[in-house]
């Protein structure tokens, strides 16, 4: 047993996968992320199966889609008695930890007051060391042992008013995102750090005789790019990517439709979304100083060469694009997420354009651990990929197609076209050739021309994709968005 290779999965929220120097970006400054890269195998074609925090993390623990899960929203949770990579791995023999958010259950409920109270939650997924936080947002009102790590620095009241003024601001129209002040707490005391510091700490204390898997959950960078004015000064506006200054036109899905309204950035200039995204990259930033502290522990330990490292995410941000902010759209930004494998003692550095999604990353682990695989799930191992390098044939591909979902909208993905369906009726809703328009910008979905483009991406794969759909808890879902009048 002693011979297995640790795991640690460092798991950011809404970090979107172009954010990294080792991503191409000129800009982000990441050099920690960019260490790892240099180490390892890096995926950029990775996507999510749900650009949503609670449905994407059903999918990489249980290695189901969208549609066999349920969790279609952040309304509901999935089952926590099903399948679970972290419970298989548990089981293959590991020591099971978290530290961050796991958001496997409903934040927003109203019998959630302390992170704590839904201990035995996380005991039924699968771990054994619990230290878990909420998200920037939730932490307003739930209790966590960040919470009471504020509270007796005397910082609790500071951070909850400035959270509670964000909250009301962006919900009133009073405060848009490129005018968000900076938090009243030092680096020292933001969320992420004490995250990243949390998680070295558990790994310069654990002693036992187990190999560990162990999550590093960030709360950041999601909103609110509450970064440091340490971490904003880093980056001027004027060096940051414009991105795309171009809003859907007709025919706009009732999704797209949808987010442009909630994001509510009409009349942004570019001069403002630049600013806004040196607040993004900012808590990039101090996101991966303190994965700096995690790499520190585990050299002091003597664990880098027995320990794979994993980084992604749960999906992207758009961060203005198409004049939309946040996610649950199926744009690039919101779909694409980080995907780096560094195995023990690292490797040659290359790279990989083969699609690949989230329930690949758990059948990956799940591989890694010497885990049982899921019993039917589309999701497929990366270990003999990375393990093969980048001299083997068929390096760049894996997946002829992968799959995202949300809100009861589904997406295929294939190396030329993106389509997006009402998941119920199947109706095309948007198709993009991703090959001669990048951007996203010619939707596609009723030109006569690709009729017969639309058809085959139905028939080959979202009749198959959809076909899979549970009906119990699609009912389930369909009641809790009646009673929400969504």
């Amino acid at each position: 047993m002693a011979d297995k290779p640790n795991i640690i999965l460092i798991f950011p929220d809404q970090h979107r996968g172009d954010v990294m120097g080792c991503a191409g970006d000129p800009v982000a400054q990441t050099p920690n992320l960019d260490r790892l890269a240099s180490e390892g195998v890096q995926f950029p074609n990775c996507c999510t199966n749900s650009p949503l925090c609670m449905p994407a993390r059903a999918s990489l623990m249980t290695g189901k889609y969208v549609n066999e899960h349920g969790v279609w929203h952040n309304w509901n949770a999935a089952d926590r008695h099903g399948p679970a990579h972290v419970r298989s791995i548990r089981d293959a023999g590991y020591h099971t930890a978290v530290v961050g958010k796991t958001h496997l259950y409903v934040h927003g409920a109203p019998d959630v007051a302390d992170t704590r109270d839904r201990v035995q939650e996380l005991y039924d997924w699968g771990y054994v060391d619990t230290h878990e936080l909420t998200g920037p947002w939730a932490s307003r009102r739930i209790d966590s042992p960040y919470t009471d790590y504020l509270a007796e620095k005397g910082l609790l009241d500071a951070h909850r008013d400035y959270i509670g003024h964000y909250l009301t601001g962006m919900r009133s129209g009073e405060l848009r995102p490129w005018d968000e002040p900076p938090p009243p707490l030092s680096p020292e005391d933001h969320l992420d750090t004490y995250t990243g510091r949390t998680a070295a700490e558990w790994v310069r204390n654990y002693d036992g005789d187990k190999p560990f898997y162990l999550q590093v959950c960030f709360p950041g960078p999601h909103d609110p790019f509450d970064s440091p004015q340490e971490y904003r000064a880093m980056y001027n506006p004027a060096d940051m990517h414009v991105g795309i200054m171009n809003k859907p036109t007709w025919p706009v899905s009732p999704q797209l439709d949808y987010v442009l309204r909630w994001s509510a950035l009409d009349g942004m200039t570019r001069e403002q979304k630049q600013l806004m995204a040196t607040f993004y990259y900012a808590k990039v930033t101090l996101i991966d100083h303190a994965i700096g502290m995690l790499l520190q522990a585990l050299e002091e330990k003597g664990l880098l060469d027995n320990t794979w490292i994993l980084y992604t995410s749960d999906h992207g941000e758009m961060l203005g694009d198409h004049f939309m902010s946040h996610k649950i759209v199926f744009y690039e930004a919101a779909l694409k997420i980080p995907c780096i494998v560094r195995p023990p003692a690292g490797s040659r550095k290359w790279k990989s354009a083969a699609l690949t999604d989230q329930i690949d990353i758990a059948a990956t682990m799940l591989e890694i651990a010497g885990a049982r695989p899921f019993e039917r799930s589309d999701g497929v191992s990366l270990l003999s990929k990375v393990q093969a390098g980048p001299d083997a044939p068929n390096v760049d591909s894996h997946k002829e197609a992968v799959f995202s979902e949300v809100n009861l909208y589904s997406m295929v993905l294939t190396d030329r076209y993106k389509m997006t369906v009402h998941s119920l009726t199947r109706e095309p809703l948007e198709l993009y050739d991703m090959v001669n328009d990048p951007n996203e910008v010619d939707n596609l979905v009723i030109d006569r021309a690709y009729k017969g483009v639309r058809e085959e991406l139905t028939e080959r794969y979202i009749n198959a994709l959809l076909s899979r759909t549970d009906q119990e808890k699609l009912k389930a879902f369909q009641d809790i968005a009646a009673m929400r009048g969504s």
